[in-house]
């Protein structure tokens, strides 16, 4: 992928640090680069360079030139459908034709099924080249399926990998070297002299023991090569000096280190198909998100549904959803009603009903009802897009302690490289060992110079809590952001869409004056349908939703920072603040109650100290502002009809989410927002939050967040991505809410919390937490062992076997291993939390 000077190559083989340096040295040869980020947790290579010194084709060159294969993204995979080949000879004529077609890298030839799969540079050759190759062979093509290459291993998956080439090479030679043990140990009396190299006796299990290494140590000394050739000091360049060091000692000086060589030879290969094991279990991570979205899409032309790949859907199409399948494309519904399972994307465990207007996301999946949606956006910049590349980009920022390991393991292994080299040497003298165990000694401590397992240890955790976050809806923009979330001692909050809802809603209405509800929401809906004030709507929803009819509304007058004024029904009639009502001559500390057989109403006696009788300015509307609401009066010149509260609903999962920061173990909880300091204390004190500060200007939020960030060691800021940001910003960590769909939430956030769900900053928290104690425990775990290991090997308690399995292959599956714990990590269950009963 190239974007102007920024050049993105897939080299799936680059999948250990030492690869990753050799493929780095190589490409900063050339003149004009200016930055080589290679992430082996995807197998991708990110440089930078100026377009006016060199090309992609040139860097592309310089990796291969390392040793290693740069998957095009250019790349199709076609299926033709070919129903006359039916017999292997027929297939072997299509193959024969498609040998002479420019472009084909690939193909495979089915003649039970009639089907011919092949992969092609769209760039080099055409769909209609290749069939017109079929065709010259006699064999008419009858149906394509085209897809855009996916660029996975497909041969390097958990499958096959056991089987591959490699594989195959190792199972050989390890056959060769347990046969030469059993002709070395077992069969004392039938391993004789075979041959004579350079006056040096060649056993029959030295012979077995030189198949061995040849077999198993082919790639090894092939990456060995190119190591040297970039002059890079790694386990490839290590291992290769250690086999023909081996060698090299027991030809020239008869030391007889066959069956040390053989065994490095294959328990290395052994060692290198575990990791690439462990390697794809991260990249699974991270492919299960590519794979959400389908790689076709139903689309209506023409008055007809055709099917096309998604890469050829464009913005205003009309796409077809049936029931059960995923949806295709970020769009707008146009037509049908359905439950769609958004978790993919914004990890709500409940599905969504979308009807007509409503969003929806590429990669969800509609449960049960026809859906026509239109694509508001291309395959390449839809909403699961944007996450997949985000969390791609996301290990290029690094973490403190991944910086600290690079930087460590830039001198460990020359250190350990000459600490072999000084044991070698020096142990015939000072151990009295001889040289051949000196020699192996040595040899055994390259094996360990090879600093893998600990540099690839936090990337690998990385990866995974990274990608097990997006899954359940947790956007993490770096492995920095992950870091600094786990280290966080505060969390602040914004109220209004955080804290709260956003939606104001009516929470109480007082009949007053034998007035019922029906007649307070029949006024006030009447007063309120023209006003274009939030509480105004909030007041018509009410009353909508209780099926209270509208009035005949007649010269509509709003009254500045008081109310509204209306005739209804030919009476002048009013709603607003009390201050409005004491100005039309009312007694507010005297207002009579309506009541229900001579009971005042629960809501009424709530209020009232006296019977049947309020105190509406010492103690009715004190007590609702108290609680965070705003209060309404409504009625006539000559009669208080009643009390409308309306409030922002606090979320149902605030005060749990709260209550479960701090027993994960956050120091203090604050909410800032601009409101009143009576709402906020209301709310602050419903919520549990331990500070509030409240009629905040943006800019003295900010200030706040700087208190905050003196006085701790991590502050998390909490809003909505957009009115918050300098906030956000400022903050070590800022966290979006609601970011699904929503571009500036996506690019401004640290982390961007998917759907309006704040249950899931305790499952963030906690994954960071635990992130940050499984990269402690790999970056100390492979320390340790390495250092245990290479301080017992002058002692001779360390077998060059147990060098191999343990302080490379070991270590590089535990600590991968570990960092897949990760993802077991879930959200708390929000299902009892979506049933409590709505604070207000």
């Amino acid at each position: 992928m190239d974007r102007g000077d920024v050049a993105q190559f897939s080299v799936p083989e680059m999948d250990c640090p030492s690869c990753a340096g050799k493929v780095e040295n190589s490409v900063r040869k050339l003149d004009g680069i200016n930055g080589v980020d290679p992430a082996v947790t995807t197998g991708t290579l990110t440089v930078s360079y100026d377009p006016e010194q060199t090309t992609p084709a040139s860097i592309s060159g310089r990796i291969e030139k390392a040793g290693y294969r740069v998957e095009d993204d250019g790349e199709i995979t076609a299926k033709f459908t070919v129903p006359e080949m039916d017999c292997p000879s027929c297939a072997g004529k299509i193959e024969n034709a498609l040998e002479r077609v420019d472009g084909v890298s690939t193909y495979a030839t089915q003649p039970t099924t009639g089907k011919v799969t092949i992969t092609y540079d769209e760039s080099a050759t055409s769909e209609s080249d290749i069939v017109a190759a079929i065709e010259s062979a006699g064999y008419e093509v009858t149906d394509t399926t085209t897809g855009r290459h996916s660029g996975s291993r497909s041969e390097d998956s958990e499958e096959s990998i056991w089987t591959n080439t490699r594989a195959i090479k190792t199972w050989i030679s390890g056959g060769f070297v347990a046969l030469g043990l059993l002709f070395e140990f077992f069969l004392v009396g039938q391993n004789a002299e075979v041959a004579t190299v350079v006056s040096r006796e060649l056993f029959v299990a030295d012979v077995l023991f030189l198949v061995a290494i040849a077999v198993g140590g082919q790639e090894i000394l092939r990456n060995g090569y190119y190591s040297a050739r970039n002059l890079n000091l790694d386990i490839d360049f290590l291992m290769s000096v250690a086999i023909v060091g081996a060698l090299v000692a027991s030809l020239a000086f008869g030391e007889a280190l066959y069956f040390e060589a053989a065994t490095l030879a294959f328990l290395f290969s052994v060692a290198e198909l575990l990791e690439r094991y462990s390697m794809d279990r991260a990249r699974n991570s991270l492919q299960e998100l590519m794979d959400l979205s389908p790689d076709e899409a139903t689309v209506k032309r023409d008055g007809e549904e055709v099917t096309v790949p998604v890469d050829d859907v464009v913005v205003g199409d009309v796409v077809v959803v049936k029931p059960g399948e995923k949806i295709p494309m970020d769009g707008e519904v146009t037509d049908g009603e359905s439950a769609v399972n958004q978790a993919p994307i914004t990890g709500e465990s409940v599905p969504v009903d979308k009807t007509t207007g409503d969003e929806v996301y590429a990669g969800t999946i509609n449960e049960e009802g026809y859906l026509e949606v239109q694509v508001t956006s291309e395959a390449s910049d839809n909403t699961l897009s944007r996450i997949v590349e985000m969390v791609e980009d996301a290990q290029s920022n690094k973490t403190e302690r991944e910086q600290f390991v690079e930087r460590f393991s830039a001198y460990y292994t020359p250190v350990v490289v000459g600490v072999a080299i000084l044991v070698t040497l020096g142990s015939p003298y000072v151990l009295g060992t001889s040289w051949s165990t000196a020699v192996v000694y040595g040899l055994t401590l390259l094996v360990l110079a090879c600093p893998c397992a600990f540099v690839i240890s936090t990337p690998v955790s990385v990866v995974s809590g990274i990608t097990s976050a997006a899954k359940n809806g947790v956007l993490i923009k770096g492995g920095n952001h992950l870091e600094a979330m786990g280290a966080v001692d505060v969390v602040a909050f914004d109220k209004t869409g955080t804290l709260t809802k956003g939606e104001l809603a009516v929470t109480d209405v007082v009949p007053l004056n034998g007035n019922n509800e029906e007649d307070v929401l029949n006024c006030a809906r009447g007063l309120e349908q023209r006003s274009e004030h939030p509480i105004g709507e909030a007041i018509v929803a009410e009353a909508t939703n209780a099926g209270v009819e509208g009035r005949e509304i007649d010269q509509f007058e709003s009254i500045t920072g008081k109310g509204v004024r209306a005739t209804l029904d030919g009476k002048p009639h009013f709603a607003g603040k009390p201050g409005l009502f004491e100005e039309l001559g009312f007694d507010l500390s005297h207002v009579h109650a309506t009541t229900d057989g001579g009971v005042v109403t629960q809501a009424a006696r709530q209020l009232c100290d006296r019977h049947n009788c309020l105190d509406l300015l010492e103690d009715a509307v004190p007590k609702l502002q108290s609680e965070g609401k705003t209060v309404i009066l409504v009625g006539t010149e000559d009669e208080l009809e009643g009390i409308i509260a309306v409030a922002d609903e606090i979320r149902p999962q605030a005060k749990r989410t709260i209550a479960r920061l701090k027993d994960l173990g956050v120091k203090r909880t604050v909410m800032l927002t601009g409101d009143n300091e009576r709402t906020a204390q209301a709310i602050a004190k419903q919520v549990g939050v331990d500070e509030f500060r409240a009629e905040l200007l943006p800019d003295e939020k900010v200030s706040a967040i700087d208190e905050f960030v003196e006085e701790y060691d991590g502050v998390a800021m909490v809003g909505d991505g957009i009115n918050d940001a300098p906030a956000l910003a400022t903050a070590t960590v800022g966290v979006a809410m609601g970011a699904a769909g929503t571009d500036t939430a996506l690019e401004t956030a640290d982390i961007a919390l998917m759907a309006d769900d704040l249950s899931k900053l305790p499952y963030l928290y906690e994954l960071a937490n635990d992130a940050n104690s499984v990269i402690r425990q790999n970056i100390w775990a492979s320390l340790g062992v390495k250092a245990a290991l290479a301080v017992g090997v002058p002692f001779g308690l360390v077998p060059i076997w147990l060098a191999v399995l343990a302080g490379d292959a070991g270590m590089t599956v535990g600590v991968t291993g570990n960092a897949m714990r990760l993802s077991r990590i879930q959200p708390e269950n929000t299902d009892e939390q979506l049933a409590e009963t709505p604070q207000r």
